[in-house]
């Protein structure tokens, strides 16, 4: 008769490291007298345990498969791991320790782009995560029934004004409202069914809305077939430290934009 150990070896033979989600004290000394050959990492808000290998979490990702893929292109682009490396995952889904295992294995050329949208940016995590989920939510619902597409810059505002003119009256501007705040939402998803972008500072207060950007487009390179609400999130990321995050009505698909470049692609109905 088969006992577990015959059953689950596979899942530990060979493992190059071990990736701990936000451990316990007592767990994470568990690993003190591991393996010398298996490298363990440690993936949280905080570095509460001084661990030599670190990767920040800077936001609390629901999906585990997100906290998982955000962490080894963390590691990989901190040089933690190694292209190929066999990863055995511990994390936390129905208790306060590690319940689950998962191996995967760290292969840069699949990265999702969730590291990228994250990692470096003016603007705080939970900011752009409100608004790539809000995104993601219009994609999902569209505005009554219809379909919409949507531009949203977040950080580096008062350059990204500099670089953009009014199409209509903002109103937005003598308030103090945050891009978190639930009944925002449901005002930006109205106005997002209106030409122009969304402006948000890097701390979430919606500086405007209704803005035509103005970055020259030479030298943005963009995937074919895409308009120009891209060729202009491209173009003001390129010119700009801010981050945007296009809803297109065309396809339906979100998609971020760092640097010029687009770092995430995802369908909405697949989040």
């Amino acid at each position: 008769m088969s006992d577990l150990r015959e059953l689950f070896g596979d899942l530990f033979d060979g493992v190059d490291g071990i990736v701990l989600f936000s451990p316990s004290s007592s767990y994470y000394e568990r690993f003190d007298d591991i393996d010398d050959d298996i490298d363990v990492m440690l993936v949280g808000p905080e570095n509460d345990h001084d661990a030599d290998a670190y990767v920040e979490l800077p936001v609390a990702f629901e999906n585990p498969a997100d906290r998982i893929e955000f962490a080894i292109e963390g590691a990989i682009d901190e040089g933690l791991v190694d292209e190929g490396d066999e990863l055995l995952c511990a994390l936390s889904l129905f208790e306060d320790d590690a319940d689950s295992l998962t191996r995967v294995r760290a292969n840069p050329s699949e990265g999702s782009g969730v590291y990228d949208l994250f990692v470096n940016s003016r603007a705080e995590p939970d900011v752009i995560r409100a608004v790539f989920e809000l995104a993601v939510e219009l994609g999902q619902k569209g505005q009554k029934g219809k379909p919409v597409g949507a531009l949203f810059v977040v950080g580096d505002a008062g350059k990204v004004m500099n670089k953009s003119r009014p199409l209509s009256y903002n109103p937005f501007e003598k308030s103090h409202v945050h891009v978190g705040d639930p009944i925002v939402k449901v005002m930006l998803k109205e106005f997002s069914r209106l030409d122009g972008a969304f402006v948000i500072s890097d701390a979430g207060k919606i500086v405007s809305a209704y803005r035509y950007l103005e970055p020259a487009a030479e030298g943005v390179d963009i995937p074919k077939g895409l308009g120009a609400r891209h060729m202009a999130a491209g173009a003001i990321t390129r010119d700009t430290n801010a981050t945007a995050i296009v809803l297109s009505e065309s396809d339906g698909l979100v998609r971020a934009f760092k640097g010029g470049e687009m770092v995430l692609e995802v369908d909405p109905e697949n989040y």
